[in-house]
């Protein structure tokens, strides 16, 4: 593989020299304010680029066992792992992979902090400071009512705390820092009493430090006031913004239509490529194309499995598609791989490794054996 205008598609190629320069950003943030940064795998978890991202990053954090393993197995560093509840045979396992384990309620901590103290781990609490700072995304925010994520201060037992190294809170998505300050004082205002009794304060993800015009220096300021006020050290864990716009979905057009629009169906889907943009919802970049009706020729981009809503948006192009075009969705590192599926029987796209000479490297291929492995 040479070229990527070569690729088998569907193909997601993620671009090392953006993947660097997202690391290069990530690590002057932590040397500047002395806080450790994880990757958040539940976002990116190719194990391919771990050991450069060992390279930038402190550790990772795990939603789980598994992914708790594959950073044991594959990304030297912390390994920290949250979980809304644990099997008992899960948290056994991850003894061998964890070091920092992030209980989320009092029923939890009073079932495995010990065993894990005993162990030589850290144990902290995810709390909920009940401050919602989203709009528009319900499903992603920890704070919403009744949200199962986090023990409230009502919930709070301060008779704990000889069995806690931390607090965790994670409220963000996609967020700048003037919402971790509104986040963080509603955090101190409930749980500050008990803050200097504490080794940690982990401020969670959703921080997008690596966006153009990030508000870098306040975030700064906002962990330099956790670290003078209690003394303690403090965690990042982003996922998007270890991989924000690194990755490209490479598809190409199978067929065009008309039903009162133009349509063109390609060879990767929503539902199974990208839920993301049905589940957001959102309409993902496309390079070289315009809003609707911006450009020439308007066509609703949709995939090829059964569902009918399987569409990911309406796009304008300069010339009409025809079967056979390449096209490239970007920022397409963050939230794809991980969340891909075989619904419909989809093969799942190949994933490239683009190095910083902008070669093209095949990581893997799958087939059939990846579809039928996952059923019985």
């Amino acid at each position: 593989m040479e070229h990527l205008d070569t690729l088998r598609t569907p193909a997601f190629v993620v671009d090392e020299a953006r993947v660097v320069r997202n690391l290069e950003i990530l690590r002057d943030v932590a040397e500047r304010s002395g806080a450790k940064i994880l990757l958040a795998q539940k976002a990116f978890s190719m194990f391919h680029a771990y050991p450069l991202l060992s390279r930038y990053l402190s550790g990772t954090t795990a939603s789980g066992l598994y992914e708790a393993r594959l950073a044991k197995e594959h990304f030297p560093g912390e390994v920290h792992v949250f979980s809304p509840a644990y099997r008992e045979e899960d948290f056994q396992e991850l003894l061998e992979y964890a070091d920092h384990f992030v209980f989320n309620s009092p029923a939890q901590v009073e079932r495995y902090a010990v065993r894990a103290r005993a162990a030589g781990k850290q144990v902290g609490l995810r709390v909920n400071p009940e401050c919602s700072t989203q709009e528009g995304h319900a499903i992603y925010d920890p704070c919403a009512p009744g949200s199962r994520l986090g023990t409230t201060l009502e919930h709070f037992r301060p008779e704990q705390l000889p069995l806690l190294d931390g607090l965790h809170f994670h409220t963000l998505c996609e967020q700048d820092a003037d919402d971790l300050e509104r986040t963080l004082d509603a955090f101190e205002a409930k749980f500050g009493p008990w803050l200097p009794e504490l080794k940690w304060i982990n401020l969670g993800g959703g921080h997008h430090i690596t966006r153009p015009g990030y508000q870098t220096e306040r975030l700064l300021d906002l962990i330099s006031r956790l670290q003078g006020r209690y003394g303690v050290e403090v965690y990042l864990e982003p996922g998007e913004a270890v991989v924000l716009r690194a990755g490209y979905l490479y598809t190409r057009v199978l067929d065009t239509l008309r039903n009162g629009l133009d349509i063109a169906i390609l060879d990767t889907s929503a539902a199974c490529h990208m839920p993301d943009v049905l589940e957001m919802p959102y309409r993902p970049p496309l390079r070289d194309a315009g809003d609707p009706g911006e450009k020439p020729f308007t066509y609703r981009l949709a995939g090829p499995t059964c569902l009918a809503g399987d569409i990911i948006g309406d796009y304008s192009f300069d010339h009409p598609l025809r079967p056979g075009d390449l096209l490239c969705f970007e920022d397409m590192a963050l939230y794809t791989m991980v969340k891909t599926n075989t619904f419909n029987g989809m093969p799942l796209p190949d994933i490239v490794w683009q190095d910083l000479s902008g070669k093209p490297t095949l990581v893997r291929r799958f087939g059939y054996e990846d579809f039928k492995t996952r059923l019985s």
